[in-house]
């Protein structure tokens, strides 16, 4: 294993204007990074982070057995603005604190890394961006808006837009916390628990597919019974803030690669421009980000080769670093290092 150790970093960016017009104060972007930029500045891969999950959810993607090697490539993992690490609904003061936090967008999100590479990592060119879930959304967005930028796109169980069921399924989840009368419309004095814990309960039954419960796959996981998956899911919700839910919540449901200044909405076009070599990998049983979208946005990517992969697990087959499922975990970083080495088929 290397000896490298991870590294925590904040990229105090000042005011930053979003795209919806409004301001967030005093931007903070938390990132984590391991390994060394090289001389060309062509070794960096970007790992950006996904829905409810910090940075170090990323971590077990990277080692000396995968083809993200620290003591080969410079990794930097950014996380999502609302998410809790970098400047969020709970850790803003002011007048942005809690409900009062501004909408922030896709966009915003990578513009704000593009800052990070160039005033830290002298505008490296990233030789992998690569993520799950929102992960991948913000991989997508990268390499629409950079393609002289990005050599390789690697997109796990995701699509370039929130769909619209995908929307749907997100306004169920968001009314289970809402209608908690502690809420008080974000303006909870103490965290709405039943909300939380009703947001976790529903949100078990889309991350999983049906054939998932069928075959009991979540003893697996090491639950003696669903109802201990489900209170797994509850607690992992109670733990996080619920301001903080919602504003990443809305970051992906309004998530669309094209509506920026640069491609106006033209979806069209900013499929187009991925024109860099891209593995899109859905998951075959994935209920919210599904193959049929995903295959149907990768038509219009010229670079994109789609790989879907073929598991029970759902939408958590591509899991995040933790590598849920196995087989799906070995194929995504297999689809890695087919990009590392420039073979793009």
């Amino acid at each position: 294993m290397s000896a490298k150790q991870w590294l925590v970093g904040d990229f105090e960016a000042g005011d930053l204007a979003l795209v919806s017009g409004e301001t967030l104060y005093s931007a903070r972007l938390r990132y984590h990074r391991i390994g060394e930029l090289n001389a060309p500045k062509d070794n960096l891969i970007l790992l950006p982070t996904y829905y409810g999950g910090a940075a170090a959810g990323n971590h077990p993607w990277v080692g000396s057995t995968s083809p993200l090697d620290p003591d080969r490539c410079c990794i930097v993992i950014p996380t999502l603005l609302g998410a809790g690490e970098s400047s969020s609904p709970s850790n803003t003061p002011g007048e942005q604190s809690g409900p009062g936090f501004p909408a922030v967008s896709l966009y915003d999100n990578v513009m704000l890394q593009k800052r990070l590479l160039a005033e830290v990592f002298g505008d490296a060119q990233i030789a992998l961006v690569m993520g799950w879930s929102m992960g991948g959304m913000q991989a997508l967005q990268w390499g629409c808006l950079y393609p002289e930028q990005v050599r390789a796109v690697l997109a796990t169980c995701c699509t370039a837009r929130c769909h619209p069921h995908n929307q749907v399924f997100l306004e169920g989840v968001k009314a289970a916390l809402t209608c908690d009368q502690a809420f008080e419309d974000g303006r909870y004095r103490t965290p709405p628990e039943r909300g939380l814990r009703a947001f976790g309960r529903v949100y078990a039954g889309w991350a999983y597919s049906q054939a998932f419960f069928r075959h009991e796959l979540w003893r697996d996981l090491g639950f003696d019974s669903i109802e201990d998956l489900l209170q797994f899911w509850e607690q992992d919700h109670l733990g996080q803030d619920a301001n903080d839910l919602l504003t990443v919540l809305n970051t992906w449901q309004r998530g669309d690669i094209s509506d920026n200044p640069m491609f106006d909405k033209d979806y069209e076009a900013a499929l187009s421009a991925i024109t860099m070599p891209t593995r899109v990998m859905p998951g075959s049983a994935d209920l919210y980000f599904t193959e049929a979208d995903a295959r149907d946005d990768s038509r219009r990517m010229p670079g994109a080769n789609v790989e879907p992969l073929n598991s029970d697990w759902g939408h958590l087959a591509g899991g995040g670093g933790a590598g849920r499922e196995a087989a799906s975990h070995k194929r995504i970083l297999a689809a890695a290092r087919a990009l590392l080495s420039g073979q793009a088929s």
